[in-house]
């Protein structure tokens, strides 16, 4: 069976999918992105990366002059590829549930341009046995289609490095399947690692669930410290400091984003919620904002005055904004100052300010997300700064 293309991307205009496509193109493999999102589509055909991504531009431009990138935002060309690659994943609904809907509905848009002999690899972080079912659907709509699950574990604004550089987990309901998948991966994955499909799918949730406890429990460490009126930075040094067992120890932060606490909850949900620990870890974290606003009320009481929040992507060089605490910690400063202002340097937003009126016109400062751009703030002496990432580089600023 003869396809004109080797693989499309659904959804392929996405933090996962569009790195996973350059890459693709770049390995010569001739590559379809299908997205709905029609801007985002024609921003890529033009060679413009519709979000930051570390030698995405670069990367955009060799494959599209290669010609061996196409984008379209309907589905009519999906039956001309042999493999199809969905990064559709398993979001969880407002009371921490896992919903299912959004996958289906992509199922049932793409179902009358899918054809027998294609492999569907499913891509994004999906809920344990999701694999099994979306084989037993395609099945049930009669077509030959086999399934694998080949989940992404990079980190967001380094994918293209980290695609190429880290193990693969691989995983699919029939070996032979497991080998054309592992095929098209071939020619920039260093290694695989062979499991079931649904011990891969815990495998994901697993391991972003370990990344939120790690964090929950030094913002746990933090709070404890700071209850207490003590200097965290200095406890954090005694216990890493040339002491092997807790060099991996993260520092305190913010720490939410797309995938960690919506994973937490999913692993949450399989387990008939008993995770207490991934409760616990969720209360830790999302309670992190309201105690930075006490410890700062503490020294500098701001009941009608003006704030800032520096930073609203939910972390570092990001311009991604989804889940970001920094957005919560805004709306619980409502509550108290007169106005709350926000910037960042990635996020376009006509809502923001810039930074300079931000750091002008604002009693409290809050560091919301360690951009490179603070480092180097000056605080005035009238000024409070809460920064729990111990980010500026600011000696004589009071900080938490």
């Amino acid at each position: 069976m003869s396809f004109q293309r080797d693989v499309c991307v659904i959804g392929g205009c996405g933090h996962v999918g569009l790195p996973l496509s350059l890459v693709l193109a770049d390995s010569g493999r001739r590559t379809l992105v299908y997205d709905v999102d029609s801007p985002k589509v024609q921003a890529v055909r033009e060679g413009r990366m519709p979000f930051v991504e570390e030698g995405g531009p670069e990367l955009l431009k060799r494959v599209l002059e290669s010609g061996r990138l196409e984008l379209t935002d309907a589905p009519d060309l999906l039956s001309t590829c042999r493999f199809l690659i969905l990064v559709i994943g398993t979001p969880v609904d407002d009371h921490l549930n896992p919903s299912f809907s959004g996958l289906f509905r992509c199922l049932e848009t793409c179902r009358p341009h899918l054809r027998d002999g294609q492999v569907l690899i499913l891509r994004s972080t999906l809920f344990p046995g999701m694999s099994k079912n979306v084989q037993d659907w395609l099945g049930r709509a009669g077509l030959d289609i086999s399934v694998a699950f080949f989940p992404e574990r990079v980190v967001q604004g380094r994918s293209l490095v980290e695609i190429r550089t880290l193990p693969q987990l691989a995983s699919a309901f029939s070996e032979e399947t497991l080998e054309v998948a592992k095929e098209l991966f071939a020619p920039f994955t260093t290694q695989f690692v062979e499991l079931a499909p649904m011990e891969a799918e815990l495998c994901k949730l697993m391991t972003n669930a370990w990344r939120y406890l790690q964090f929950a429990a030094v913002n746990q460490f933090f709070v404890i410290a700071t209850q207490n009126g003590l200097d965290f930075e200095q406890v954090l040094h005694g216990c890493r400091h040339d002491y092997p067992r807790m060099a991996s120890m993260p520092g305190p932060g913010l720490s939410a984003g797309p995938c960690l606490f919506k994973d937490t909850m999913q692993l949450a949900a399989f387990s008939r919620n008993t995770f207490v620990l991934g409760h616990a870890a969720m209360l830790v974290n999302e309670g992190l904002p309201a105690h930075l606003i006490d410890l700062a009320k503490r020294k500098a009481p701001f009941a009608g005055e003006v704030v800032a929040v520096l930073g609203m992507a939910f972390k570092a060089e990001s311009d991604d904004g989804r889940e970001s605490l920094s957005y919560k910690l805004r709306r619980l400063l409502q509550l108290e100052a007169s106005e709350v202002l926000c910037t960042d340097p990635y996020i376009a937003d006509p809502s923001f300010v810039p930074l300079e009126t931000a750091l002008a016109r604002s009693k409290v400062l809050f560091i919301g997300a360690p951009h490179a751009a603070y480092r180097s703030i000056r605080v005035r002496a009238d000024q409070l700064l809460v920064d729990v990432w111990n980010h500026v580089a600011q000696e004589d600023a009071w900080r938490t």
